[in-house]
């Protein structure tokens, strides 16, 4: 099994949440435990299903040709990542008014599903490659739900601590980065 490829799959597409957390946190808006999870069981949907397409692929080329294709597209994800980063205004993407509709500095269930459909998209690529490489669904899903609960509580809670320390600065880059290495890593695992 893939162990170091889930757990590092986990954590690459949640250090985007731990932007989110970071954000929120620093705007004082409050992302309760039922609410991180309902995000995170977002993620882990999302995640899935494009797991279980990314596995179709398999059925139609070699697997060895999946697992390229799969490997490839983590890398690409990476880059992509990474320019749109450079290139992008992330307070726009993280503005916790655009998701706080009623303005009571308290992320609510609802507001939630919302975050976590719109955080689930890092998840939606990463999910096909993964699929493609032929990488336990269940346990990338049940990696990217931890992470993703782990990463929006510590960011929301530890964000004036974290939000001047190079993860904090670097988040999306390094997501972006670690998803090129595990790219590479599965072209030649």
């Amino acid at each position: 099994m893939h162990w170091f490829t889930i757990v590092l799959i986990g954590i690459a597409t949640n250090l985007g949440n731990l932007g989110i957390g970071l954000a929120y946190g620093a705007k004082q808006t409050k992302i309760p435990i039922f609410s991180n999870v309902i995000i995170a069981i977002m993620s882990m949907i999302i995640t899935y299903i494009a797991v279980v397409a990314g596995g179709t692929i398999i059925e139609y080329i070699s697997p060895s040709k999946a697992n390229l294709l799969g490997s490839l597209l983590l890398c690409a994800i990476g880059l992509w990542t990474l320019l749109s980063n450079r290139f992008s205004k992330q307070e726009t993407l993280i503005n916790p008014e655009l998701i706080d509709e009623d303005r009571d500095y308290t992320i609510s269930c609802r507001e939630a599903i919302t975050l976590g459909f719109i955080l689930s998209a890092n998840c939606l690529a990463s999910g096909i490659a993964i699929g493609a490489n032929g990488i336990s669904a269940i346990w990338t899903v049940i990696s990217i739900g931890f992470f993703s609960i782990v990463t929006v509580g510590v960011g929301s809670h530890l964000c004036y601590l974290l939000i001047k320390t190079f993860v904090g600065k670097y988040s999306t880059s390094i997501s972006g980065w670690l998803l090129i290495m595990i790219g590479i890593y599965e072209i030649f695992a």
